[in-house]
């Protein structure tokens, strides 16, 4: 879901398939029956305002089992000329 604002300000909410098809038709006739909501906060809906738990993964970070292939960083045109 997405929050997309129309030119009079106000705020629709659409699926991304829906903002995909969206023509400038289907907007301007959105903002003459003054459709949408008025909202103050530009951060209405953010995952940011949404309140949970953390879940914390620690990560072992030891490089003693990291083995790095030689091969790894080289460009496909060096592999060329090998």
């Amino acid at each position: 879901m997405i929050l997309y604002q129309l030119p009079n300000g106000k705020v629709i909410r659409l699926t991304i398939d829906e903002y995909i098809d969206l023509t400038d038709e289907d907007i301007s006739y959105l903002v003459s029956i003054d459709y949408g909501e008025v909202t103050s906060n530009p951060w209405t809906g953010s995952v940011l305002s949404q309140h949970g738990e953390i879940n914390i993964i620690e990560i072992d970070n030891s490089d003693e089992d990291l083995v790095i292939p030689p091969d790894l960083f080289l460009d496909s045109s060096e592999e060329d000329l090998e």
